[in-house]
């Protein structure tokens, strides 16, 4: 199977993650608490594992120490995009609205535009590290997509219209992981620029988005507990380098 056939399936497999936000219309806010936060919890470890025990070693084995201005250039520009876009990766089901709705789609289009690179970028470095890329992506998926379900319903979108507009946006990943792989397949240097770029969105959304919606848990019990979660997305991680899927 060819590279680009693998990352389309991979980008697909993501994209279609953002039908998950069905699951939810019958749901208490409650219990959508207690199913979300495990997922927080699990992809904030997985990326963060993602990140220092996959991206960044294998982009310091293409271009060393350099690579390190360009995550914290990554990191920057993330959080500028997140300001100027006005992201919200709400988990709660109680998210603002973002100009009726479409501020939140055209957020959602770029961001996964770029899962989409990311995810290129690691197939083309190497197929296990794509998978396990994707992994970390899909992982953080779930909780978003329900967040941004929410949001389109708060802001007067049908149901039906909301699925179709949910689906639409996350199918960027697809076209991201297709212009990831045409560019990397055209230049010898997007492998070595990318891979540090994947890395420094995979630090700022963990520490920045997942882990402060697991600071707001007050109950100790579930601190714990969403603590172990955590622990156990690096966890994965780990096993995976230690197997070798890297």
């Amino acid at each position: 199977m060819s590279t680009l056939i693998t990352i389309i399936i991979a980008t697909t497999i993501v994209s279609l993650i953002s039908l998950v936000g069905l699951l939810t219309l019958s749901m208490k806010p409650e219990k959508i608490d207690r199913l979300v936060l495990p997922f927080v919890a699990l992809s904030a470890g997985a990326m963060m594992g993602g990140a220092f025990l996959h991206l960044l070693p294998e982009a310091v084995d293409l271009i060393g120490t350099r690579v390190f201005p360009i995550v914290l250039t990554s990191f920057i520009g993330f959080f500028l995009i997140e300001r100027v876009l006005h992201w919200r990766h709400c988990h709660h089901g109680q998210c603002d609205i973002h100009a009726f709705g479409y501020m939140s789609l055209i957020g959602d289009f770029i961001h996964n535009f770029i899962d989409g690179l990311v995810i290129a970028a690691a197939f083309v470095a190497d197929i296990r590290l794509g998978w396990t890329t994707a992994f970390a992506v899909a992982l953080h998926e779930i909780p978003q997509e329900i967040g941004d379900f929410g949001v389109l319903l708060h802001a007067g979108f049908t149901r039906t219209k909301a699925v179709i507009l949910n689906l639409a946006t996350a199918l960027s990943a697809v076209i991201g992981g297709v212009v990831g792989y045409i560019y990397a397949s055209n230049s010898s240097a997007a492998e070595s620029i990318l891979l540090p770029i994947a890395a420094g969105g995979f630090l700022y959304i963990a520490g920045s988005d997942l882990l402060p919606e697991l600071r707001k848990t007050s109950v100790p019990k579930h601190a714990v507990q969403l603590f172990f979660i955590f622990l156990a997305g690096i966890g994965i991680m780990v096993a995976a380098a230690m197997l070798g899927i890297d």
